[in-house]
Parts: structure tokens; sequence; C-alpha cells
């Protein structure tokens, strides 16, 4: 039994230095480095073992680290957002999910533009359940309120890495879109 659980420790661990080094690649080059030879030869393991971990190859990678990103938006959402409540939170959420998006370039590019991910449907993973749950609760419960501002950010998030908002105006487009979503909906 410990020769078993050792291998599956090992394992585990080798499919988190796969994900932890697209990751690292990505950010540092973008997803076009991002290539079974070169994370291959980052971690110093065979393409058939990367391929044993994601028979999927590079597509398969790439879910993998949207997923672990979905996880990290999740919790540092959660730590923002902490016990505020009100536009306090609404703020806090805005600031950290725009920071995240800014911070972590290709792992957000991962996660909405490269992964298949199913988004509001009944195979939905956890992890992208988990980033709408607070959402959902920071915006009065309500789960449209909550699409409505998960979709928000993300538009100014995807503007501001595209360069397509004037300079200038990123603070005042965030406070406007935290005014809006921090009121009561009209019902």
């Amino acid at each position: 039994m410990a020769v078993q659980q050792r291998k599956v420790r090992e394992r585990a661990l080798r499919h988190g230095r796969i994900v932890d080094a697209a990751r690292e690649l990505a950010e540092d080059q973008g997803w076009d480095a991002v290539t079974t030879r070169r994370l291959a030869d980052r971690i110093e393991y065979s393409q058939p073992v990367l391929y044993g971990h994601f028979p999927g190859g590079k597509d398969e990678i790439v879910a993998a680290v949207a997923l672990e990103g979905f996880v990290d938006l999740e919790r540092t959402l959660r730590e923002a957002v902490g016990d505020r409540e009100g536009r306090t939170a609404v703020a806090a959420l805005a600031d950290a999910y725009l920071d995240f998006a800014a911070g972590h370039p290709a792992v957000y590019t991962a996660m909405f533009d490269l992964a298949l991910l199913p988004f509001a449907s009944d195979d939905t993973p956890a992890p992208l359940r988990g980033g709408f749950e607070v959402f959902r609760t920071t915006l009065a419960g309500d789960p449209e309120d909550a699409e409505i501002g998960w979709a928000a950010l993300h538009g100014l998030a995807t503007l501001r890495r595209a360069g397509r908002l004037p300079a200038g105006t990123e603070e005042r487009r965030r406070e406007r879109v935290v005014e809006l979503l921090a009121q009561p909906p009209a019902r």
C-alpha cells in the first residue's frame, strides 16, 4: 500500500509541475511558446510522460491552467470581499477581479479565451461555480445580477488588456461599474 500511495503522490506532483511550468512559460512568453516539447524540457521529463498526464496535449494542459486560474480567482475574490458589505464589498470585488486579470494575463486568457470550459450549465466545473458564487453573494444573492456584474468586469478587463480604453479613464470606468452594481436592483 505504501508503494501505491507514493506512486499516486509522485503522479500528482508531476501533474502539478506540468501545470505550473505551462503557467509560468505562458506568463513569461505567451501561449504560443507553450509546447509539449518545451514543457518536457523545462520539467526534465519526456513528452510521453506529459501525454500520460494530459492525453489531449496542449489543449488539456491549457484547460488545467484555466481551472487552476479559477481556483485562484475565487480565493482572491473571497479574500478581497471578506466580511465587507454593500458598496465596499462591490468595490473590493471589482478591484480584486481587475487586478487579477491584469496581473495574470496568460492565465486569464486561458480561462476565458483558450480553454473550452462549460459555463452556466450542469457540466460547469466547481472552480467556475466558486467564483460565480462570490459574485452572487456580493451582489445581493441574485444570479442575474452576478452574471451582469461578472460580464461588466470581464468587459473592462478585456478592453483594458486589448488597449481599447482611452488612457486615464480606467479608474472612472471602474468607479461607474461599482456604482451601478452596488445599487439595489429595480424590480
